[in-house]
């Protein structure tokens, strides 16, 4: 019989490279390989289990609603989808929500939402609206979100891509000023880039961006898939600038590391263009979404998750920066999101993520120097300590290689 390794590999389209470890029970911030390994989690699925791995009470709800009624799609009302719309709103300030189910799907409906206020509400001739979107983007692999990437790798061979998008230097607010015509519908950006690498823009720049959304009359759209739900510190990596966008999108975290649970929440003005027939999804918003996302949020608030965020980050980032070694390009983050920059020609962020995972902690390489840190957001002091002490000696066994080479 073939391990499961094997099968997966034999039977499963080989899109991602993961480590070499096969994982079958979680709790906490805590995961179990099939042998009985203990790992400390320290990705979190992309920050999807921030709530930690099996959380009682998203179990519970997770149960109580799978007994009662799973789905019977949005051709009906149900019990529970306006209280769970209800309280995203009231938290993150936005008027209306549109659920969906993953984080691209989620892109997807914020596109439609800009192109179509932009005809209908700004007046754009039809088919010349144009979305601006950054350098180092990361909203998704479907073939509209690939088209306004500049990854090289996400569009080969995936082509005709779907025009009507422009890129601008990430954290240049004056490049945005410059791009922007009488056809920008909205200007689509990750507060924090995620999968670029934990790349923080400048201070300031989101505000500013949104001053010139505002006198151009432009939809300021924040993707915070990643960012968002406690992650950076706070609610919404939008709050540490003050900024409330036009347009907001959240999932990963939203669905409490159960279920894929995404939405696209904006002001009533934007919302309104969705009509009976222009947008849908049979499992949007279906009930067992609904109770979970539901309970997700309230952990959030009533275990002041994003507050735990802040603390436990600044001491993980504030540890991190105390190691003394020259693979160590820069360390960045904010909050549980944090980026360990390797120099290249020094090092491999795939071989420390290799040798981490040998020690019992589990990270992944993004864009193959970053290490990336976001475990779930529930982790203790004692458990980063460890963390970092593991981290350190990978360091400093790969620099004692280096230099007897």
């Amino acid at each position: 019989m073939s391990s499961a390794l094997d099968l997966e590999n034999q039977y499963c389209a080989h899109n991602y490279h993961p480590l070499p470890v096969v994982l079958s029970r979680g709790e906490g911030v805590y995961v179990w390989d099939e042998n009985g390994k203990k790992y400390l989690d320290m990705m979190s699925a992309y920050s999807a289990v921030s709530h930690g791995h099996a959380n009682p009470r998203l179990v519970a709800a997770l149960t109580k609603q799978a007994e009662t009624l799973c789905i019977v799609s949005r051709a009906f009302y149900t019990d529970k989808l306006g209280e769970f719309l209800k309280l995203a709103c009231d938290i993150t300030g936005q008027d209306m929500a549109l659920p969906m189910n993953t984080g691209a799907e989620a892109v997807e409906t914020a596109v439609k939402a800009a192109r179509r206020w932009g005809y209908e509400s700004k007046g754009i001739e039809q088919n010349k609206a144009e979305i601006i979107a950054c350098t180092g983007n990361f909203h998704g692999r479907t073939t509209t979100i690939i088209s306004f990437s500049d990854e090289t790798e996400y569009q080969k061979n995936f082509g005709p891509l779907t025009p009507g998008f422009k890129i601008v230097e990430y954290g240049n607010a004056d490049a945005l000023e410059a791009m922007i015509t009488p056809n920008t519908a909205a200007f689509l950006v990750e507060p924090i880039q995620g999968e670029g690498g934990i790349i923080i823009p400048p201070k300031g720049y989101l505000k500013r961006c949104q001053e010139i959304c505002e006198k151009n009359n432009v939809l300021l759209i924040a993707d915070e898939i990643q960012t968002g739900l406690g992650r950076t510190g706070s609610l919404l990596a939008c709050d540490h600038e003050g900024v409330k966008p036009d347009g907001l999108i959240l999932g990963k975290a939203l669905g409490g590391g159960i279920l894929p649970v995404s939405m696209f929440l904006a002001k009533q003005e934007v919302m309104d263009i969705f009509v009976p027939g222009t947008h849908g999804s049979t499992f949007g918003g279906n009930p067992l979404a609904a109770a979970v996302g539901m309970e997700a949020l309230n952990i959030l608030v009533e275990d002041k998750l994003p507050e735990r965020s802040m603390e436990m980050g600044n001491y993980m980032i504030g540890e991190l920066r105390k190691i003394n070694s020259p693979l160590i390009d820069t360390i960045r983050g904010s909050g549980l999101f944090v980026g360990i920059e390797i120099d290249p020609g020094l090092g491999s962020a795939r071989e420390i993520c290799e040798r981490l995972m040998e020690r019992g902690l589990l990270s992944k390489e993004t864009h193959e120097t970053v290490v990336r840190l976001a475990p779930p957001l529930v982790i203790t002091l004692e458990q980063i300590d460890w963390a970092v002490k593991q981290i350190t000696e990978v360091l400093q066994d790969m620099d004692e290689v280096r230099l007897a080479s």
